[in-house]
């Protein structure tokens, strides 16, 4: 088997607490995550999985360290770079999806970051032919159903090609045709991903390291399935 050799640190958490109304809910996490790693946030509901990964994008307060790409992440600034690198997909999509139609929704990032027009087709057509959404294209979002929605609000952070995604609780509300579609995806991306889920179905398929969040202020840090240690392990 061929050895992936680890390159440095993507994203670091280094002695990480995330806040809610003040309150502590994670304490002190060190995380590493390497460039093309991908690794599974899991914990009962209620732990802090989501207010993690709103803690990196820096929607929610946080104390310690967060380092992307060797840097730290502490200026308004540093998290407009972060965001254009860290895509991420909400737990609820009604909270992502806000353009008229899909089709407006899938090309408001990439035009938005003013990504070359070329790249913007190529990224476009590439993400509806992955999800096939050339039937939802004109609908208005608003009359998607709820699995549909989660569909597009995975393409449309898709549009702008960030180098890793956190996507909270993607499975959830799929009926089997689209779980499997979005679990192939995951399973084939060659980005970084971070996923959080309690989809027990989902961990098992994806079969990457998991790191399970304790309302005991600690973390669990389960390896990958035998067959991928090898591919995971530094080179």
């Amino acid at each position: 088997m061929e050895v992936l050799k680890l390159t440095e640190p993507f994203l670091e958490l280094r002695n990480f607490s995330v806040y809610r109304g003040g309150r502590a809910i994670l304490t002190n996490l060190n995380i590493v995550l390497h460039r093309g790693e991908k690794i599974v946030i899991a914990g009962v509901n209620g732990v802090g999985k989501t207010s993690l990964a709103e803690a990196i994008l820096g929607f929610v307060p946080f104390k310690g360290e967060l380092i992307l790409e060797g840097k730290p992440v502490k200026e308004k600034k540093d998290f407009k770079i972060l965001r254009r690198k860290v895509g991420y997909v909400f737990q609820n999509p009604d909270n992502q999806l806000f353009m008229p139609t899909v089709r407006d929704e899938l090309l408001f990032a990439p035009k938005n970051y003013k990504l070359p027009e070329e790249i913007v087709e190529k990224l476009f057509q590439k993400v509806v032919n992955t999800f096939n959404l050339t039937h939802l294209l004109d609908r208005p979002t608003f009359k998607l159903s709820f699995g549909q929605k989660r569909l597009v609000s995975l393409a449309c952070v898709l549009t702008y090609d960030p180098e890793m995604l956190i996507l909270d609780e993607p499975t959830n509300g799929l009926d089997r045709e689209n779980w499997f579609k979005v679990a192939e995806f995951l399973k084939k991306s060659d980005k970084t991903l971070m996923v959080i889920t309690h989809d027990r179905e989902l961990i098992s398929f994806l079969g990457w390291r998991v790191i399970y969040l304790s309302s005991l202020s600690f973390v669990t840090s389960y390896p990958p399935k035998e067959e991928l240690k090898e591919n995971l392990r530094k080179g």
